[in-house]
């Protein structure tokens, strides 16, 4: 009976969240008609028919990589959220010069989990495709991040000694290799001078990373790829196998996984208030590159540690390390090849953040197909979407360009300046 009551009120709170779209966008396609299935390890990422439930059920898919979960458990301190009365009618303006408000914006992108948040407030949270509150959605690459979070963190202890240290010096199983060789700085900034291509075709340097993974484990994999291109440090080429070298070194300075380290550094002393989990490899080393699924409010904390410079919001307290913060957002803080309009079109590229251009210091963290989250530390100011999108890329549909509108007018909206 407990069990049926919970999972009633589940339903009804997810529904009154939902509430205001007519329709999500493409719902048949993407399987309403059979409750949004999850997929398997073979097409949980390609075959759209299944990206909801898959999206949303990750750690649920038995044979992902040949690997495991690992769960991050939450503390006894959770950061309480308030909900602002009346969420605020953002308007925004489309490519098209159309006026809309969040409603549209909904009807017009796959959009599984929208949340706006600011200070401690909750000034927006809507969900759709039967999605709720109590679901972990994928970070896809926005788990690079956290990678780079634990990085500081093992900094700040001493457990790493440099960013300037090669990565052979954490994982000795490494030495000799083109990784081995890279320093971590440039891990860090994908910058290895390699030249891995991610297109997420199937046919791709990821793809064929992958399937050795599958095979053999990461590290393993990662010692068959070289050589460079260009030197070290001087290129920008995002590639998800530095971030495995990342994973890897943190499990050597820490002696601990990825999971375990930001469970007790990160997860707990931010004040997360549900599990979250990450994936592994055949070897039990976590797939730095993604993988990591988290509630929609927990990714919201993580924003807004971030945009408290390291700092929980309520009481003050210093959870992550303040000088890494900054330099790993601050696009001044890097050299022109990873700076806004040089490393991306529109982003630059920081130590495993991607940088908004212009003075104000704005960030985000991103995934393929339409995860997000959006950080202004002026403002204190969060934005989090997690979807299903057509295409896997930023700028392959009209997504990107909706999200960065919605998000100016939200900028404007409170004060702020684009």
């Amino acid at each position: 009976m407990n069990a049926l009551l919970s999972c009633a009120l589940g339903l009804c709170l997810a529904l009154a969240l939902s509430t205001g779209a007519d329709a999500a966008p493409d719902e048949e396609r993407l399987g309403r008609d059979q409750g949004y299935p999850v997929g398997t390890a073979a097409n949980w990422f390609v075959d759209e028919r299944v990206r909801v439930g898959s999206f949303s059920h990750l750690d649920g898919i038995s044979g992902i990589l040949g690997g495991q979960v690992r769960w991050l458990r939450p503390g006894r301190r959770v950061l309480a959220l308030q909900r602002a009365p009346q969420p605020p009618d953002y308007r925004w303006t489309s490519a098209q010069g159309q006026a809309l408000d969040v409603d549209a914006y909904l009807e017009r992108q796959r959009v599984t989990g929208l949340l706006i948040l600011k200070d401690r407030e909750i000034l927006l949270e809507r969900y759709q495709y039967q999605r709720g509150p109590e679901h972990r959605f994928v970070a896809h690459s926005m788990a690079k991040s956290l990678v780079s979070l634990a990085v500081g963190l093992a900094l700040f202890e001493g457990r790493i000694a440099s960013l300037d240290d090669e990565a052979q010096r954490y994982v000795p199983a490494l030495a000799d290799s083109v990784y081995g060789q890279t320093r971590l700085r440039n891990l860090l900034r994908m910058a290895s001078g390699l030249g891995f291509r991610e297109r997420y075709d199937g046919h791709d340097d990821l793809a064929r990373f992958a399937a050795r993974v599958r095979a053999v484990g990461q590290v393993a994999a990662l010692k068959e790829l070289g050589p460079r291109d260009v030197a070290q440090g001087e290129r920008f080429q995002y590639a998800s196998a530095e971030t495995s070298v990342l994973a890897a070194v943190l499990q050597g300075a820490t002696g601990q996984g990825l999971a375990h380290y930001l469970a007790l550094h990160l997860w707990q002393p931010m004040g997360a208030e549900d599990e979250a989990s990450w994936l592994t490899d055949r070897e039990g080393l976590e797939l730095g590159g993604g993988s990591f699924s988290a509630t929609l409010r927990d990714y919201g904390r993580l924003g807004l540690l971030l945009a408290h410079d390291g700092r929980r919001p309520d009481t003050g307290e210093a959870v992550l390390p303040e000088l890494y913060v900054n330099a790993a957002t601050r696009w001044q803080h890097h050299p022109a090849p990873f700076q806004p309009g040089r490393a991306h079109p529109f982003w630059g590229y920081g130590y495993h953040f991607w940088i908004f251009p212009g003075a104000t210091r704005r960030f985000a963290l991103l995934g393929v197909f339409g995860q997000l989250i959006f950080v202004d530390p002026q403002l204190r100011l969060v934005m989090v979407q997690t979807a299903v999108d057509r295409l896997p890329q930023w700028g392959q549909t009209t997504l990107s360009d909706d999200a960065l509108a919605l998000w100016r007018a939200v900028l404007e909206r409170h004060g702020g300046h684009w």
